[in-house]
């Protein structure tokens, strides 16, 4: 199946990549950027073009999509020397999805729009790159409506519930929101394994044998599991949930907003990264409860 917009995908780490894999899946035509050279080279196999800049790509393509870490990191790839904005113009959309601060993406949206007229939705996501793979993410988007409805004729194929949640900002507020249920449920999920291993129960068991109930959620069935056997592979980053709870956390000081529960989850996200575990997936929390037991935390 082809369709007939041409998609820009900027930033081929863990999602950028299943987001551009999952968008020749179904037949679009893609171009991508990203500034460490191997890291496009299997989506150049598969018929993907590779951009030299933001520029020359937003030139050649009609939606742009980010996937980036930072909002200073998607401020430089926009407005920076031969940037995003550069080859922009109001027939033209970026999606931005990555989980960046609110405050930011309002200021960038107005920007940009100023600029050279191009719209801007915030599409943050949830599911991560297993979910990206089969078109089933959840967005959380933010923008103009008239921008929003032009930005679902493409997200439609990448995720399976979409809810437009208001303003520009609107869909970053609401990713954070999400992340703050997420980090909070993966280290319960964690402590709850580790509860287990230790009574000698089969921890791989607890997710059939609560599914249904009130303590059934998807991180407890795809993430205790994992966990129980120790599984790392990678899906997400602890670096970026940290970043997010950061993000919580500025929020809810400029609200007065109090959040104790992810303030120790925050803490703890501190301390995974510290200890040199930022790159590795939330199962890994599971190495915290190594401490003691003749294991390294690394």
């Amino acid at each position: 199946m082809s369709r007939d917009k041409r998609v820009g995908v900027v930033g081929i780490g863990v999602m950028g990549s299943a987001i551009a894999h999952r968008l020749l899946d179904v037949g679009y035509a893609i171009t991508v950027r990203d500034p460490e050279a191997a890291k496009v080279q299997a989506l150049a196999a598969r018929g993907a073009s590779i951009a030299m800049s933001g520029q020359d790509l937003a030139e050649n393509v009609d939606v742009l999509i980010t996937s980036l870490n930072t909002a200073d990191i998607v401020e430089t790839v926009v407005f920076g020397p031969q940037g995003i904005a550069d080859g922009g113009s109001a027939e033209k959309l970026l999606i931005d999805m990555s989980s960046i601060d609110p405050r930011a993406t309002r200021r960038m949206s107005d920007r940009l729009r100023a600029q050279n007229g191009m719209g801007w939705v915030d599409a943050p996501l949830s599911g991560g790159a297993p979910a990206a793979a089969k078109g089933s993410l959840t967005l959380m988007l933010g923008g103009v409506g008239a921008d929003v409805e032009r930005a679902q004729s493409v997200l439609r194929d990448l995720a399976s519930n979409i809810t437009h949640m208001g303003a520009s900002g609107a869909g970053q507020t609401t990713k954070i929101i999400n992340q703050v249920l997420c980090a909070c449920n993966f280290l319960s999920v964690a402590e709850a394994t580790r509860l287990a291993l230790d009574a000698g129960i089969d921890a791989s068991k607890i997710p059939a044998a609560l599914a249904g109930g009130r303590a059934d959620s998807r991180i407890l069935q795809e993430f205790m599991p994992k966990m129980a056997a120790h599984d790392y592979t990678p899906t997400g980053r602890i670096d970026n949930m940290l970043k997010d709870l950061e993000s919580a956390q500025a929020l809810a000081l400029a609200q007065r907003t109090a959040m104790p529960l992810t303030s120790i989850a925050a803490d703890l996200h501190r301390m995974f990264v510290a200890a040199g575990m930022g790159a590795e997936d939330s199962a890994a929390y599971m190495k915290i409860f190594d401490f003691g037991r003749g294991k390294s935390a690394t």
